[in-house]
């Protein structure tokens, strides 16, 4: 006998295959990004080689490295999403996940300014997921401002056990056109988007039982995250 898809067993395999696609196309897209620098690395570091320059070898075969670990947490950390099983979760300082955020991005490509109260604020999170969210709201602004490096603020403090977490930029900010429908898979915001970042940022947010929003009202893009702080 075939299953119903419309039952409720049904409504759930379908929102959970939706889900793997949209995860597995986002992490397709980060992947992409680091094999990229991995190829370029390995190009680089061969002629360096042939011209036996060990020095400037070793540099770009250390970059090799450290991209090949960025790319298996990438696939550890979705997968860990993708299995909808609870979350491994830490306390961990919130200035090392806004740093871990902002590692793969290219320097100099935004100008940061974090207001963290009180400065060792911590938040009980998955590491890698958390800084994954950011890293989506990060890239989006650089993205959408280039080639101007944007201005990035990012203000965090602690509210009634609640962490809360707002990222602004003075870039062109979000159409008034997508506002409603931004987190929505597929939903582009800027050119050269794969529109599902925003979608898996809010899927992590909600494994952490927390909640991401579009503040309205600034010049620019911002995002308000609200998580709980022991979890």
């Amino acid at each position: 006998m075939i299953a119903d898809v419309t039952s409720a067993g049904g409504d759930d395999l379908v929102e959970r295959l939706a889900a793997l696609g949209e995860i597995a196309a986002e992490t397709a897209h980060e992947l992409r990004n680091v094999l990229a620098v991995i190829s370029s690395s390995a190009y680089v570091a061969r002629g360096e080689l042939d011209r036996g320059n060990m020095a400037a070898a070793d540099h770009h075969l250390a970059k090799i490295e450290k991209n090949a670990r960025t790319a298996h947490a990438i696939v550890d950390d979705v997968m860990t999403l993708a299995r909808g099983e609870a979350l491994e979760t830490e306390m961990v300082p919130v200035a090392s996940v806004l740093a871990a955020a902002r590692a793969g991005l290219a320097e100099g490509a935004a100008h940061w300014n974090d207001e963290i109260e009180p400065a060792k604020l911590e938040v009980r999170a998955h590491p890698g997921l958390v800084a994954r969210l950011f890293h989506v709201l990060y890239d989006n602004a650089v993205h959408a401002s280039a080639p101007r490096p944007p201005i990035v603020t990012t203000r965090a403090l602690a509210v009634a056990q609640r962490l809360i977490v707002e990222v602004t930029d003075d870039g062109p900010g979000v159409p008034e056109s997508i506002a409603l429908r931004i987190f929505e898979p597929l939903v582009l915001a800027r050119p050269g988007g794969t529109g599902l970042g925003l979608a898996l940022a809010r899927r992590i947010v909600l494994a952490h039982a927390g909640s991401i929003a579009l503040v309205a009202g600034g010049p620019g893009a911002a995002f308000r995250v609200e998580l709980p702080i022991e979890g």
